[in-house]
């Protein structure tokens, strides 16, 4: 259950939501508390709300569903095809006042439109965007951008028939108001001057000035321990982590996972297969119900006697194997309400090798200090911005070479969104300014 206290910033959302049906966007730059909001909100409304992500990971990460399974869409682009529905789906998805989506900047433009149909379709609302439901989601563009279709018939349709494949072009967005809130409290750094300086990478407007700041403090000696590098590639992080684990002496012990119900393979939230010995550098995968870790937290094997000992800051402490749950949505039409059943349990322990991580998998995380690996170029915009950003203060950066222009890329379509953004924004904010001026003049006269 979420026990954590919202700053004022997160707590005017939160009302906003529950007080309205408007249908929301939920930005902000990394470290504004975003999935802290979302925990909340799936806790504590009051609406019957039913949580999805586009990937097996992140609705694991939120304890929702996948998008494809709760809606039981097809793969690939589903355009105007039929999309077909059983009773039991048509039920459930009466039953939604609130749709919550995260990570919805992976979400593309055509899938998007394909939930609004469904949800009209079921619903029997067909005049009606989303059905009536209030849709709330969760992202930032400028971080993970929708993963491009390999079929070049699928690229053909979406250069056809959409502006981007980004969900903000989706057409039901011509239909409706989409209401965008940017979150601006960052609580994971505290130096204005870091916060700055990853404000413009954001952006992509860094200055030679910046881009010398960044070099200069990323250019020291990485420390040899208790450090973590974040790269571009599995296949940069698998070489380090296997070299490094090589070079421990003794015996390596495997825990193999345990998989019941419906799990696929590649939204398994932790190794099948977890390999460690004694000095192996690990990182948590959840947060601790006694706060001794969070996901994200570094530490060092120290011994396995069944369970893992792991040493965190000078503590050590007992690591047991956990669970992770897959959910699914149900309507229980005696009750009138939703319920989320489990469908799947993954059970291992919340380790992870980690000497080394991809920067996609460090999404959400939060390290004192990290070497930044960015290979020969990062090859998505947004990556040097989430590899950046996980770092509490610039005293923690290091970099195995130094930040190029071409390493800060800003995708044109997120910044003609962002600005048609801010610019609504400004001008509700006068609308909002005159109208208060015209009423104070009114009550002087």
């Amino acid at each position: 259950m979420s026990t954590v206290t919202l700053s004022p910033e997160q707590q005017r959302v939160f009302d906003r939501i529950e007080q309205s049906r408007e249908h929301v966007f939920v930005t902000g730059r990394a470290g504004t508390g975003k999935s802290t909001l979302l925990n909340h909100l799936s806790w504590n409304t009051e609406k019957q709300i039913v949580v999805c992500a586009p990937t097996g990971v992140a609705a694991l990460n939120v304890a929702g569903q996948t998008i494809h399974s709760l809606f039981r869409l097809p793969t690939g682009v589903i355009a105007d095809h039929t999309i077909d529905q059983n009773a039991e789906v048509k039920k459930l998805l009466n039953a939604i006042d609130t749709l919550v989506i995260d990570e919805v900047s992976m979400v593309n433009a055509d899938l998007m439109d394909a939930i609004d149909r469904s949800l009209r379709q079921a619903r029997s609302r067909r005049h009606d965007p989303f059905g009536g439901v209030q849709v709330i989601m969760f992202g930032d563009p400028y971080q993970l951008p929708p993963v491009p279709p390999n079929d070049p018939e699928e690229r053909a349709y979406y250069e056809d028939t959409y502006r981007s494949q980004w969900f903000f072009d989706a057409k039901v967005w011509q239909e409706t108001e989409l209401n965008i809130v940017e979150l601006t409290e960052i609580h994971r750094q505290r130096d204005d001057r870091f916060k700055g300086l990853l404000n413009g990478v954001r952006h992509g407007v860094v200055t030679a000035e910046m881009a010398g700041e960044l070099n200069a403090a990323g250019a020291r000696s990485a420390p040899d321990e208790n450090i973590i590098t974040l790269a571009t590639t599995n296949a940069i992080v698998n070489r380090i982590n296997a070299t490094e684990l090589a070079k421990l002496g003794g015996k390596s012990l495997k825990a193999v996972a345990e998989v019941n119900g419906e799990f696929r393979k590649g939204a398994y939230p932790a190794d099948e297969e977890l390999e460690l010995k004694p000095g192996a550098q690990v990182m948590f995968l959840r947060n601790d119900p006694d706060q001794r870790w969070v996901n994200g937290t570094l530490g060092t094997v120290d011994h396995i006697d069944g369970n893992v000992w792991v040493e965190v800051d000078g503590e050590l402490h007992e690591v047991e194997p956990t669970s992770w749950e897959r959910h699914r949505y149900t309507y229980a039409a005696d009750t009138k309400t939703l319920t989320k059943d489990v469908v799947a349990e993954f059970i291992q322990f919340p380790l992870r090798l980690a000497w080394a991580v991809t920067i996609h998998k460090s999404q959400g995380k939060t390290y004192e200090r990290a070497i930044i690996d960015l290979g020969t170029r990062a090859f998505s915009p947004g990556q040097t911005y989430v590899a950046l950003s996980r770092i509490t203060s610039i005293e923690g950066l290091y970099l195995t070479r130094p930040l190029r222009p071409s390493d800060v890329r800003v995708d044109d379509n997120v910044r003609r969104f962002m600005a048609t953004v801010r610019q609504e924004q400004a001008a509700r904010a006068a609308a909002a300014s005159a109208a208060s001026d015209d009423g104070g003049g009114d009550s002087s006269d």
